[in-house]
C-alpha cells in the first residue's frame, strides 16, 4: 500500500487551483468561466484560443523585431533604442512562451503519471 499524504495532495490541489485562476485572469476570464461578463457559448474564449492568441502575439513581436532590425541595418532607421526595445520585447515574449510550454508539458506528464 502506497503512503499517500493527504496534506500533500491538498497542497497540490491548492496550487493547481491557484494556477488555474491565474490562467483565467490572464485569458480575461472571470472565476465563473465567463468572458467579460458574457455567457459561455460560441463567442466564449477557450484555453486553446487564448493560447493561440498569445502565440500569435509573440509571432507578431518577432516579425516586428526582425523588420525593425533590417530597417536599421539598411540605414532607414537611426533610433537604436527602438530597435533594441523591439528585440528585447520579442526575446522576453519568446522566453515566456517557452516557460508556459515547459509548464504545460510538465503538468501533462504529471497527470499521465498519476495512478488511476
Amino acid at each position: 500500500m502506497s503512503g499517500i499524504d493527504p496534506t500533500r495532495v491538498m497542497a497540490l490541489r491548492a496550487q493547481i487551483m491557484e494556477r488555474n485562476d491565474a490562467l483565467q485572469r490572464a485569458a480575461g476570464l472571470g472565476l465563473d468561466g465567463q468572458v467579460n461578463g458574457a455567457t459561455s457559448g460560441p463567442g466564449a474564449v477557450g484555453f486553446g484560443d487564448a493560447l493561440q492568441g498569445a502565440i500569435r502575439q509573440v509571432n507578431e513581436m518577432q516579425a516586428r523585431s526582425s523588420a525593425i532590425s533590417e530597417s536599421y541595418e539598411r540605414g532607414e532607421t537611426t533610433d537604436i533604442a527602438a530597435v533594441m526595445l523591439a528585440r528585447q520585447q520579442a526575446s522576453i515574449g519568446f522566453e515566456a512562451t517557452m516557460q508556459v510550454r515547459n509548464r504545460l508539458l510538465t503538468a501533462y506528464k504529471d497527470i499521465m503519471n498519476m495512478p488511476v
